[in-house]
């Protein structure tokens, strides 16, 4: 790829999958700016060959491509349309995970400004994030998205289009339901074992040889293995928050989620324990307390 193939770009929100991100940019040759309210998080990206920036307005400045990966709607809101809003001509990659209603009214507001959104939402890991390795569903104009063809193929190892604006949405709520799911799954059955009087290692070391191992249960089946569950590679938080977007999506199609809704609540428990910045894996130190209903 040549250099005039590489646009500058910015990277606003450096959680795990934004720098991972950032950092696949840096690997690809893409002159970077980067962007958190946390400027401790910009530090290894900066010397990797990030510039930083001092707010997000100057992240916007800086590029004519930026990316978001942002926690939720309230940033997302707070970035794109508060005081330091994207000048005419951007083009905004968005990867956060946010409902389709708010993906297409989103993308409506800044055309009004003059400036394109990308629905572009990522299907992995941190460390899949870092390798630009991630899968991408991107949604609305294919024009546009295909614009920013090498940026998004530099963060990942497939790029697809899937239709019109709000339904890479609602693939990704999709796909984090079948994570919560799983997750709460895994944690009930570690519970069991627990409660029978074996320890989780005997389990969770079954499953890496059975049928049912997966990459999905094997990263969060290594969290529980140690009890240790930080660095989070998908926070508590975002996954009641993501389990609940999906529940509000169904409600508009007139469709129940039952299991969804109680992996959902599940995970709530996990937040009000005061432990939802820890990875979604945490939910197997529930499980064993959760207190059995009176039949």
């Amino acid at each position: 790829m040549s250099a005039a193939e590489r646009p500058s770009v910015a990277v606003i929100g450096l959680g795990a999958m934004g720098s991972g991100m950032a950092a696949s940019l840096l690997r690809a040759g893409f002159a970077v700016t980067v962007f958190n309210r946390t400027a401790a998080r910009a530090e290894p990206l900066a010397a990797l060959g990030a510039s930083v920036a001092a707010s997000a307005t100057d992240a916007f400045a800086a590029a004519p491509v930026v990316v978001l990966s942002l926690a939720d709607e309230a940033a997302v809101t707070e970035v794109l349309f508060g005081a330091g809003s994207p000048p005419r001509g951007t083009t905004v990659v968005d990867t956060s995970t946010v409902s389709p209603t708010f993906a297409r009214s989103a993308g409506e507001r800044l055309s009004a400004l003059g400036v394109d959104r990308v629905e572009a939402c990522v299907i992995g890991n941190p460390p899949m994030a870092r390798e630009g390795r991630l899968r991408i569903l991107t949604a609305g104009d294919p024009a546009i998205a295909e614009r920013v063809g090498p940026v998004l193929r530099a963060c990942g190892q497939q790029v697809r289009h899937v239709g019109r604006s709000g339904l890479a949405s609602t693939v990704k709520l999709a796909f984090n339901l079948l994570l919560g799911v799983q997750t709460a799954g895994l944690a009930e059955a570690v519970g069991l074992v627990e409660a029978a009087g074996l320890p989780r290692d005997v389990l969770l070391t079954a499953l890496e040889h059975s049928g049912w191992r997966s990459p999905v249960l094997s990263f969060r089946a290594g969290y529980m293995a140690g009890h240790n569950y930080r660095p989070a590679g998908f926070r508590a938080e975002l996954m009641r928050k993501d389990l609940d977007l999906a529940c509000a999506e169904a409600a508009e199609h007139q469709v129940r989620l039952p299991v969804t809704e109680r992996a959902a609540e599940r995970f709530a428990t996990v937040v009000r324990g005061g432990r939802g910045d820890e990875d979604a894996a945490v939910l197997a130190e529930f499980t064993a307390a959760a207190p059995v209903a009176s039949r």
